[in-house]
């Protein structure tokens, strides 16, 4: 028994510096591009090096970080033209899918749709980046799950996870995030009136402002309503 509980606290533990590492990453207090050490974000952490290390090795797997042998942890930096890349990757795959499926989401769900929106505004409005990111991801992530093709939604996925480091530190700095998360509520609109055409327009403006707020952090020129 206290061999198991251990274990929970040292799991725990590591969590704990996973999701301090991971706010310090997508707020840009650790820096794409730049090298840490597992000593020097212990000592910044105020903890021992091995949780440190066993959090980074799970932001690995998620694309936060790479790790470079025998110095430490690089945050993930990614070019603008690999922004745009992503982006059109992105635009060829998700509208017209969920366009597809609008007639197969049920009425039933739609509650849960709107409850994974709210926790969305919810965390804009409290600048939660890490949960932010998190409840956008799931809530893509739902809509795609009525295509029941899981490579289309492990594909957007790791598209996601290499871009959601971007511009939103900036967008709460503004008091702009809560407009942003908005857009999920007018999603979930389109998709209560039955409106594909629509709804397929929408994600388009949709990726193409997460793009803009990508760019530098700089808003785009406007917001979709």
């Amino acid at each position: 028994m206290i061999e198991r509980l251990d274990t929970v606290k040292r799991q725990t533990l590591r969590d704990h510096v996973s999701d301090a590492l991971r706010a310090a990453i997508i707020s840009g207090k650790l820096e794409p591009g730049a090298l840490y050490s597992a000593p020097w974000l212990s000592e910044r952490f105020g903890v021992s090096a091995t949780p440190v290390r066993e959090a980074m090795l799970d932001l690995v797997k998620q694309g936060l970080v790479t790790s470079v042998p025998n110095k430490g942890f690089r945050v993930t930096e990614t070019s603008d033209e690999d922004l745009d890349a992503i982006a059109k990757i992105r635009m060829l795959l998700e509208p017209p899918s969920v366009r597809a499926i609008v007639d197969l989401i049920p009425a039933a769900d739609v509650p849960g749709l709107r409850a994974q929106a709210d926790k969305i505004v919810e965390a804009a409005k409290r600048g939660d980046l890490v949960e932010y990111v998190d409840a956008d991801q799931r809530f893509h992530l739902m809509l795609l799950e009525y295509c029941r093709n899981p490579r289309l939604s492990q594909i957007v996925s790791d598209l996601r996870a290499q871009t959601r480091l971007f511009g939103l530190a900036a967008l709460v700095a503004r008091g702009e995030l809560e407009q942003s998360a908005q857009e999920h509520h007018t999603i979930i609109d389109l998709i209560e009136r039955n409106q594909g055409e629509e709804l397929e327009l929408f994600l388009r403006k949709h990726i193409g402002h997460v793009r803009g707020i990508w760019a530098a952090g700089n808003a785009p020129d406007h917001h979709i309503t």
